[in-house]
């Protein structure tokens, strides 16, 4: 009885989830395409609803048909193919709403917090190897070392200690090469790279201890002005206990900002959108190789992927 009202109590008083709603632009440019094409396949990645996101007012500006295809672990897709396509560039561009709700998740079970929560279905996945994250005899010896010294039994105590592993012992730095691509050998041999390459080590020991973790890209809002661009995509990660279902964390942002390093265990702020999940991605049949993540659109003229188009993205808050 005492337990069930000091959660009640912590309910009370926790505030409500900080939401922020932006128009949001992505325009694609895509440019000449090489002699001779005979049909290439364009694909954009979409923004989706969800629990703490939510899409409306959706327009596309495009010279051309398109439709919009369900991927894999429900990504949405937009899809143009060109017969005999231009030779000249030509642009496609999106617009929509995006409401998006900070993601905060209390680290105290709740006696029913089991009952109503969703089926993954793709959890089987969530415990596998990426191509660029594999949980070979290294990962799991290496992962296994982290949570051994911080004396972690749970998998939420695991979980804390490889976040805190992460951001103690890797540098946000995107100077020279080799960073972004979220390769675990990578990022663990120099400690250095971007959000990919900290949530690789994050996600692959996670997954090598047996604990689901998951990958999720899209972009940062700014919080300095009410309207500009957003300059490269962020991402971030999730892992599964069975006593709170997913959990949110961000090691990158809680490295460049050290004060939020608590809340970052256990949270998403609202300061973000989200347009894809997971990692190699399989957007058509025949693909030669699965696409590391899905952030950019992807050009693809008579079979071969073109060099990646970077889209011009902009926002503007919404309201007075």
């Amino acid at each position: 009885m005492g337990g069930l009202l000091i959660l009640a109590l912590m309910a009370a008083s926790t505030p409500p989830p900080r939401t922020r709603t932006v128009h949001f632009s992505y325009k694609a440019v895509i440019g000449e395409l090489p002699a001779g094409t005979r049909q290439v396949d364009i694909w954009i990645p979409v923004p989706r609803s969800s629990a703490f996101q939510q899409i409306s007012d959706l327009t596309v500006v495009s010279p051309y048909p398109y439709q919009f295809d369900t991927a894999q672990y429900g990504n949405r897709v937009m899809h143009l193919h060109l017969q005999k396509p231009p030779e000249k560039e030509f642009s496609v561009a999106m617009q929509f709403t995006a409401t998006r709700k900070e993601h905060i998740q209390p680290q105290q079970p709740t006696g029913n917090a089991g009952a109503k929560r969703p089926i993954d279905p793709y959890m089987k996945r969530w415990l596998q190897p990426d191509r660029l994250v594999p949980i070979d005899g290294s990962i799991k010896r290496w992962a296994r070392a982290v949570v051994d010294s911080a004396g972690a039994k749970t998998d939420l105590q695991r979980a804390r200690a490889i976040y805190n592993h992460v951001i103690a012992t890797v540098k946000y730095d995107k100077t020279g090469t080799g960073w972004g691509r979220g390769d675990i050998y990578y990022a663990c041999d120099t400690r250095r790279g971007n959000c990919t390459d900290f949530h690789a080590i994050f996600i692959g020991y996670c997954r090598a201890l047996g604990i689901p973790a998951r990958f999720a890209i899209g972009f940062s809002l700014p919080t300095d002005r009410p309207a500009g661009q957003v300059s490269g995509y962020h991402c971030w990660a999730e892992f599964y206990s069975k006593d709170l279902g997913w959990v949110p964390i961000d090691a990158s942002e809680a490295a460049k900002n050290p004060a939020r390093r608590a809340y970052f265990f256990g949270a998403h702020d609202e300061n973000r959108i989200e347009f894809s999940l997971g990692r190699d991605l399989l957007l058509y049949p025949g693909q030669a190789q699965p696409l590391n993540y899905f952030i950019y659109p992807l050009v693809v003229a008579d079979g071969q992927p073109l060099t990646p188009v970077v889209p011009a993205i902009t926002y503007r808050n919404a309201g007075p």
